[in-house]
């Protein structure tokens, strides 16, 4: 009988036909509950996308609002095998140096001179390129300046498609990456590279010819205003080539970036401004 009194109690309790509730409460009490719930999202709808569409209102598609980067850039190197920093081959294997022209002829290609005068502005040279809003008028997109292959000369891959693998004379392109607002260099001196080898490879990388002349990275170049609002942007190069370094031996090489205000090696990142790789021609099969 126990067990009839709660099963009893059991289904009063889901419905209770004297008083017309439902779970212990009438269809206005629920009617009320479910409104009150209903306003209370809304109303908390509402405010998310209040909120959101006043934090959009104060970013800039061209512009990030806020950038956490290093003082210095990092530097890259092309050709460049998969991700390791090393570049090997036999002057007599023609297969083990013609990826390395192949890969730099890909990366090149942007640079090519009819490409660049017809998307980018003849500018002068030795100063910043500044291109400021006048206001809230947005000054986009912006205009980019003309870097054309053949500045690079004798590792531009004009002269000589195969940028001197094939006579142990390889060439190598440096580049610094891509930093919004970056001026590199005060008072009018722009920033250059300079490579040379490890303390225990000193006397092993012989002589060495830059291009542009001193490798410069010209400040016509910068500052960079970002890939939405500069969107026919080429990076200037650096390229490197190593005229007598010595074969059959690995030679490890170090390049920086020299300029006055930019510092090497951050205490966050050592590597900050500078490149190392391992360069090794074999002469013998």
């Amino acid at each position: 009988m126990a067990k009839d009194g709660d099963q009893g109690d059991w289904k009063e309790y889901i419905w209770n036909p004297r008083t017309r509730e439902f779970m212990g409460r009438t269809a206005s009490s629920w009617g009320l509950i479910f409104l009150f719930y209903l306003l209370f999202y809304i109303f908390l709808a509402g405010m998310f996308t209040l909120t959101m569409y006043v934090m959009l209102q104060t970013l800039d598609d061209h512009k990030p609002t806020w950038q956490d980067r290093l003082t210095t850039p990092g530097m890259v190197i092309r050709p460049k095998a998969d991700e390791s920093f090393e570049i090997v081959y036999n002057i007599q294997k023609t297969e083990s140096w013609d990826m390395y022209a192949q890969a730099l002829d890909n990366f090149l290609s942007p640079y090519n001179n009819s490409i660049q005068t017809q998307k980018n502005d003849e500018c002068t040279p030795d100063r910043y390129f500044v291109q400021d809003d006048s206001g809230d008028v947005k000054n986009n997109p912006k205009r980019s300046c003309q870097f054309n292959r053949t500045i690079l000369e004798d590792c531009s891959g004009v002269g000589d498609r195969y940028y001197g693998y094939q006579d142990g004379q390889p060439c190598i392109i440096i580049k610094l990456n891509r930093v919004i607002g970056m001026l590199p260099g005060k008072d009018g001196q722009a920033p250059y590279v300079t490579c040379g080898a490890k303390k225990e490879d000193s006397d092993k990388i012989g002589e060495m010819l830059y291009f542009p002349p001193n490798g410069t990275f010209n400040l016509m170049y910068y500052p960079y205003y970002g890939k939405k609002a500069q969107v026919n942007y080429s990076q200037p190069l650096v390229a490197v080539k190593f005229l007598n370094i010595t074969v059959n031996q690995d030679v490890n090489i170090e390049c920086k970036i020299n300029a006055n205000n930019i510092p090497i090696g951050v205490e966050r990142d050592k590597f900050a401004g500078r490149v190392s790789f391992r360069l090794r021609i074999n002469t013998v099969n």
